[in-house]
């Protein structure tokens, strides 16, 4: 069986980036990355009221990595560690059939540097290499084409379109899911 159990959160680094763990420092940054309309566009999830609610959602995170549940990473340059530019990672894991959905979000400031698909692979690989994931899945909304085409740079394909199968803020939106299979099984 599947599990997401580490003696220590796993920090990743990259060429650039350091993909480390939440910590409630972050929770002005991660406030405004959840209540920024540019990023959260495509981002079909309500909108935190305050930064007592961003709190609580990383102790989920935290607790939901303790549990084996999720495996979420701040996305921050070396140079400024500290500084949350972004976040990678992975939820609903399916520990019976070793699968889990990735998901990513980075500030706009940071856009087209190749930041995410660099955070993108770490994370790939990690799941494939250590956790020993056999399939990782996206559900993304089918109008974020910037999101599809890094998917698709990434080697995920296209397995579903579901028509109006998400309800938010009063409409059906669909869902594409998208999925990649470990090279390695």
């Amino acid at each position: 069986m599947l599990t997401l159990n580490f003696t220590k959160f796993p920090v990743l680094k990259t060429e650039r980036l350091i993909l480390r763990e939440h910590d409630l420092d972050d929770a002005e940054a991660l406030f405004a990355l959840r209540t920024n309309e540019t990023v959260m566009k495509y981002i079909d999830r309500e909108r935190p009221k305050d930064i007592f609610e961003i709190k609580d959602f990383i102790s989920r995170f935290r607790n939901g990595y303790e549990n084996g549940d999720n495996l979420a990473w701040v996305i921050a340059l070396k140079e400024t560690p500290d500084k949350m530019i972004g976040s990678v990672g992975y939820w609903r894991t399916d520990f019976a059939n070793h699968r889990a959905e990735i998901g990513y979000m980075l500030h706009p400031d940071y856009w087209r540097q190749g930041i995410i698909s660099e955070a993108l692979k770490r994370s790939i690989d990690f799941g494939f290499n250590e956790v020993n994931l056999h399939t990782i899945s996206a559900n993304i909304n089918v109008e974020n084409d910037a999101s599809r085409q890094m998917l698709i740079k990434h080697g995920f394909v296209k397995e579903a379109h579901f028509k109006q199968d998400y309800y938010f803020r009063g409409q059906f939106l669909d869902s594409e899911i998208y999925g990649l299979l470990n090279p390695n099984h």
